[in-house]
């Protein structure tokens, strides 16, 4: 990973205090110094069959983590990138345990030991997507109080931590800096309890949806008819629930993560396409019996085997399969490699990538350097009295510093977007794209708006926000206003 300005001047910082704090406090700061220089954590939570795993897959190019539900998805497992592919089960007693990728270079989804002894599968995997980014996939949960894993309900529902959960499973959630909420329904108020619960376990701005992203998954389901576009529904309905989730998270994705995975992972074949192909030769009545369900797709004889019509329902499912047959029928000549980049389309997962940079990857300096300076707050809140002047005073000259105001406008953020800190909807809108964004045509509502034009517009901004402080604010949102009103100040002084 390239480390930022902000993490490059935070690391600096934790080198020159390992050699003034007390041993007690030592091993955090270089903890916290370590982190600084590692791919951005981003954890990945939600219910039992949501399609975490297809997800990760897709995230990661490869489809390495299991599908279907066995042993190694009760257990939280991390990926990271290395040098040669490795998988090792970490014990609770720190032991480690190798055991190698199956034949298809998945995985494999019993473990050397049992499940509720593992602490978590660390997974190494040289793959370049992981360069600047470590997932992190969490057991599925069923609700906040049901069934899930022990490990599951520790760290992302905040429970009492008994004395024999291990140190290294509660770690490997707890320390991440970004999250990625996985739904496939409507979502419920024991999903927002969840999703703020492990907003709170990941220690980066406590409670806050600035590191956290929902994704509507499946939204395939949400097609009007066979073979029919899901997006015209799944757009609104994925809106509707960004304003459900809006205290808990900064956006939500509507994605096919089923085809997501198939055309990022490569597993598309040009057999597979042939199949395609094949069926799209097939006179129309025929066609349109065989897709009208998944059982007619694969009884109703054809000229495609129904081993091959199998593989193509766990590749593409129906709406995939209704896809590619209508790009095929409209041109038959059409190459396996233009269907796939049609089928990426299709998927959504374009748009998730362009919201994945936009929110956890041009905003990763941020972020690892406001899980930093939080962590050492804290560590002054709970060490040494000794050490508590020191850890404080180097936090605050960072965040005193001009060029790191987005730090203090996160927090600010985060204050508001929660519900903290009250405020009108567009003064809050306002202050969530000062905070996400460094665009000032979206910052200030005015894209493609030349300079000088943009200039003024943050300078009344300013002027405004500082009127509401000294105004009819309370206490609180005077603060609030304060920060904001630098932040339009810092923003017209860049554009001038």
């Amino acid at each position: 990973m390239v480390a930022g300005q902000l993490t490059t001047s935070v690391a600096g910082m934790c080198e020159e205090l390992a050699g003034k704090v007390s041993s007690a406090s030592r091993p955090v700061v270089e903890e916290v110094a370590s982190r600084l220089g590692q791919p951005l954590r981003v954890a990945v939570a939600g219910r039992l069959k949501a399609g975490k795993s297809t997800l990760v897959n897709a995230l990661i190019g490869r489809r390495v983590a299991p599908t279907a539900a066995g042993e190694c998805t009760r257990v939280v497992t991390q990926f990271r990138y290395g040098p040669a592919d490795r998988v090792d089960v970490v014990a609770r007693n720190g032991t480690k345990h190798a055991v190698p990728l199956d034949a298809n270079g998945m995985i494999p989804t019993t473990l050397p030991i049992p499940a509720d002894e593992a602490a978590m599968i660390d997974v190494q995997l040289s793959s370049d997507r992981l360069r600047d980014l470590t997932v992190v996939d969490t057991p599925g949960l069923q609700s906040v109080n049901t069934d899930i894993s022990d490990a599951a309900r520790e760290m992302l529902f905040a429970a009492p931590i008994a004395d024999d959960v291990d140190d290294d499973s509660r770690a490997a959630v707890e320390s991440a800096e970004a999250i990625i909420y996985v739904f496939t329904q409507q979502v419920r108020a024991d999903d927002v309890e969840a999703l703020e619960a492990f907003s709170k376990a990941s220690q980066q701005l406590s409670s806050s949806p600035m590191n956290a992203l929902g994704l509507y998954n499946k939204a395939d389901k949400l097609a009007p008819g066979p073979g029919q576009d899901p997006w015209p529904v799944a757009g609104p309905i994925a809106g509707d629930q960004a304003a459900v989730l809006r205290r808990a998270v900064c956006d939500v994705v509507p994605v096919v993560g089923l085809l997501a995975e198939t055309a990022e992972a490569g597993l598309l074949t040009a057999a597979d396409c042939e199949a395609l192909r094949t069926l799209a030769g097939l006179d129309e009545s025929k066609r349109a019996l065989m897709l009208a369900s998944a059982g007619l797709f694969l009884s109703t004889e054809g000229p495609v085997d129904q081993h091959q019509r199998q593989r193509l329902l766990e590749r593409l499912d129906l709406y995939g399969i209704h896809f590619a047959i209508a790009h095929l029928s409209a041109n038959p000549h059409l190459a396996t490699g233009e269907l796939v980049r049609l089928l990426f389309a299709a998927s959504g997962f374009p748009r998730l990538r362009t919201t994945l940079h936009q929110i956890f990857g041009v905003r990763a300096d941020v972020i690892k350097a406001g899980w930093a300076l939080g962590r050492l707050d804290a560590a002054a809140a709970s060490g040494p009295a000794a050490d508590r002047d020191l850890l404080r005073g180097a936090v605050e000259s960072i965040v005193a510093r001009p060029e790191y105001h987005r730090l203090p406008l996160l927090e600010a953020a985060a204050q508001v977007t929660t519900g903290q800190v009250a405020l009108p909807e567009a003064m809050e809108a306002e202050v969530a794209r000062l905070a996400l964004t460094d665009d000032a045509g979206v910052v200030l509502g005015l894209p493609g708006e030349a300079r000088p034009q943009l200039r003024r517009a943050a300078i009344e901004a300013a002027a405004r926000w500082r009127a509401f402080a000294n105004g009819g604010a309370t206490p609180s949102q005077a603060r609030v206003a304060n920060v904001v009103h630098r932040g339009f100040h810092l923003l017209a002084q860049r554009l001038g």
